[in-house]
């Protein structure tokens, strides 16, 4: 089998780079926050305002387009999702991408600073895989589906295929997120986490898509070429960006398209590579209990809010610091009448 290049697109405006897209003939795909709207409100923040669909027109050409729900970024520039899961998925449905990504929340150590933070954001990506799911099947694309696994170490990311287990058949590609900004190597680098996955996933199970993945990793992701069945990446943005500063040149759509199609080839140059496998080292996740009676009952109440949320009898936005404290509470003295 061969792990398939996915090319990540800026935009899809008519020019230089689409056109290079077209004459390339690269599976492509595109983030949702490249088709939003956006309007200065009275108080001079950004506000979102609906999507561009009528750029979805200039995508005839390409090979074929999926739908990234751009997650990291939304995190990092506005702590959350400026629309809402039916807002999406009328997006996801306006198009026939090939696929297109479930809503999730990204755990890099840039977003989620704290174990518990990752735990809650592992809870809100299973409550939109499942809200995804819902109106995917309302809406008649199911089948472009593709739900999203998210965590920090391996096992994180085994707690939400479980909890997804649903969507772990053969023939279902399923997207693994948190993986632009992670190591290689390493106990919970990208490896560890593609291995770890290959053991507990079925065989024959999903294969995975695996998104902003560095080309250098390519050699070390062959040996798991049956179950990784395609990456992407807009690296090349980055590449032209330098270059164009380097140069002291305009950052042109002429000079990045150049850029995309040598960076395009050298990952299928990678693909060609010998397989380098690699010993994996695996590191559990912390997972101590506090000896303060208080912690203890504070971190108990997260974990069963965040299995409210799981289960979708919660919303994740009527969670609040007051109110994990005040479900603590119950619980600590709970655990002082037993005492």
């Amino acid at each position: 089998m061969t792990i398939e290049v996915i090319v990540g697109l800026p935009h899809l405006n008519e020019g230089p780079i689409l056109q290079r897209a077209r004459l390339m003939q690269q599976p492509m795909l595109i983030s949702a926050n490249c088709l939003s709207r956006w309007r200065t409100a009275s108080g001079g923040w950004r506000e979102w305002h609906g999507w561009r669909t009528g750029q979805l027109g200039n995508a005839h050409g390409l090979k074929s387009l999926d739908l990234d729900s751009a997650g990291y970024v939304l995190m990092a520039k506005y702590g959350g999702y400026p629309w809402s899961i039916a807002d999406y998925m009328a997006l996801a449905a306006s198009y026939p991408f090939r696929r297109f990504a479930a809503a999730d929340y990204c755990c890099e150590a840039e977003i989620a600073a704290d174990r518990a933070e990752v735990l809650d954001r592992i809870a809100r990506t299973i409550a939109t895989n499942r809200e995804c799911r819902s109106r995917a099947y309302d809406l008649g694309i199911i089948e472009r589906f593709m739900p999203v696994l998210q965590g920090r170490y391996p096992e994180d990311y085994e707690r939400c295929a479980e909890a997804l287990a649903w969507s772990m058949n053969p023939g279902t590609v399923v997207g693994v997120g948190s993986m632009c900004r992670r190591d290689i190597h390493g106990p919970d680098g990208l490896i560890a986490v593609v291995a770890h996955l290959d053991r507990i996933l079925p065989d024959p199970g999903p294969r995975l898509h695996l998104f902003g993945v560095k080309g250098a990793a390519i050699p070390y992701l062959q040996p798991y070429a049956h179950r990784v069945a395609s990456l992407d990446s807009q690296a090349w943005g980055t590449a032209a960006r330098r270059d164009a500063r380097r140069r002291q040149v305009s950052k042109t759509d002429a000079l990045a398209a150049d850029h995309m199609e040598r960076w395009t080839i050298a990952q299928r140059d990678r693909l060609r590579e010998p397989h380098r496998p690699m010993a994996i080292s695996l590191e559990r996740a912390p997972s101590q209990i506090p000896s303060d009676p208080w912690e203890a009952a504070i971190q108990q109440a997260q974990a069963e809010i965040r299995a409210l949320i799981e289960s979708g009898d919660l919303s994740h936005d009527e969670v609040t610091a007051g109110w994990i404290e005040t479900w603590a509470a119950d619980l600590y003295r709970s655990h002082r009448r037993v005492a």
